[in-house]
């Protein structure tokens, strides 16, 4: 486990453990407003997450981590940024290390999930020696479940374990596993903590129960809970079956949407407010688009159309010289609410432009490039086009260039051979002089 920042520790700390599908944004926040110090993400594969791109939803105010089919993979927040720990799951160190990198400035650490490598001993001698070489890579923390592989949470957790590896190791020690056995108040954690002699404590079950185990005050009712949790499910756009999920440990797998229409219909007024704010916005900037003087046509560019390394840019460029024109000028701008983004070429002193906005600032270049070539009536260069004059340009140069490496390359060997001839001559002479 590293640590990104230095107010984020592992000692006396109360953390909610990463649980799979049950440790989103709305779950964390939740757990914070109930004095959990420490939150952590469900575990994300290392193999998923490097696909992905980091995207600023200003929609929702998050930091969203967008897979290529546009589904969300991770999702986070200013407010948890000091306090977050991205889990994730690796078996290798390059691609762990990518991860790593993609995430680092939103978290506040990173958890690699090590899993159970092997059974333990009777004296647990295999287990202490990899904790404490663990210990010497650096790490800030180690979080240990006590419980065996081939064990499961029904299972009692083993305390000594856990109070072991905190006897052998200086770092700190999260212990995990006693929801079962130890935690069904906030008083319990201590006792737990004491039990393991564990720098901290992590929970997951109890928590996925009801997340005001963290409440110093006890626990909440959990129709307060269910409210909450609604209230941050619609705030951040949570995936509604994702929702319904969490919301069924609250309430013991019943009719979970009793009580929620009315929460639901509440917050997502919020969000619809903020969806029209920002919509306004970005109508303001297509009107600032909207100049009388830009001729506009709604065309892509698909690079699928054209030979390799032929676009419209080189053919406009290329008709530009012809005519003795100033060579095109682009303008892009990227609207803030998707990102996308829009080109204005001008040429000649008229300017052009798609009125499709486009995903790179490359694309959208093309695009208006495509529609100043449309509207002056002149080849793009497609392959449908039939025969490509620039491609043949580009032929001719080639073997231009060809034919002159090829002389070139005679005229180095020609001087190569009469270099050669005098050094014979100037070796006879020497070889004379010595031998007198």
């Amino acid at each position: 486990m590293t640590v990104n920042t230095p107010a984020l520790c592992f000692r006396s700390k109360k953390i909610l453990a990463p649980m799979v599908r049950v440790g989103t944004l709305p779950m964390r926040l939740l757990a914070l407003d109930f004095g959990a110090d420490i939150v952590y993400c469900e575990e994300l594969i290392d193999i998923k997450m490097v696909q992905c791109k980091r995207v600023v939803n200003e929609v929702l105010e998050t930091v969203d981590f967008v897979a290529p089919n546009e589904r969300v993979v991770f999702r986070t927040c200013v407010r948890e940024r000091d306090c977050v720990v991205f889990q994730m799951g690796s078996a290798d160190a390059e691609r762990a290390l990518a991860v790593a990198k993609l995430v680092e400035k939103d978290v506040a650490g990173i958890d690699v999930n090590m899993g159970c490598p092997k059974e333990y001993s009777t004296k647990l001698e295999d287990t202490i020696s990899l904790v404490k070489r663990i210990e010497k890579t650096g790490v800030a923390a180690i979080a240990v479940h006590g419980r065996k592989k081939e064990e499961r949470p029904q299972h009692p957790v083993h305390c000594e374990v856990i109070k072991a590896i905190s006897e052998a190791v200086s770092v700190p020690v999260v212990a995990n596993g006693g929801s079962h056995d130890f935690i069904k108040e906030y008083t319990d954690i201590e006792d737990f903590q004491q039990a393991t002699g564990a720098s901290s404590v992590m929970i997951a079950r109890a928590a996925m129960w009801n997340p005001s185990i963290f409440r110093r005050e006890g626990l909440c009712p959990l129709k307060e809970v269910m409210q909450e949790y609604i209230k941050y499910a619609v705030r951040y756009d949570n995936h509604y079956t994702n929702t319904k999920y969490c919301l069924s440990f609250y309430i013991g797998n019943r009719n979970c949407h009793t009580g929620s229409d009315l929460f639901y219909e509440e917050t997502t007024a919020i969000l619809e407010a903020k969806k029209a704010s920002l919509k306004a916005k970005t109508q303001d900037e297509d009107e600032q688009m909207e100049d009388t003087d830009v001729i506009k046509m709604a065309v892509r560019f698909d690079k699928r159309e054209y030979p390799p390394q032929i676009t419209p840019k080189m053919y406009l460029l290329e008709w530009c010289r012809k005519a003795k024109h100033p060579q095109p000028v682009y303008e892009t701008v990227q609207r803030p609410l998707d990102k996308l983004f829009c080109s204005v070429v001008t040429v000649a002193e008229q300017k052009y432009r798609s009125t499709l906005w486009d995903k790179s600032k490359k694309l959208a270049e093309q695009a208006a490039a495509i529609v100043c070539l449309r509207t002056l009536g002149l080849p793009e260069g497609k392959l449908n086009e039939g025969e490509n004059h620039l491609i043949n340009k580009r032929k001719r140069e080639n073997q231009e260039f060809l034919n002159n490496k090829e002389h070139e390359d005679d005229l180095l060997v020609e001087a190569s051979h009469k270099r050669a001839h005098f050094t014979e001559g100037a070796s006879d002479s020497s070889s004379s002089v010595v031998r007198r």
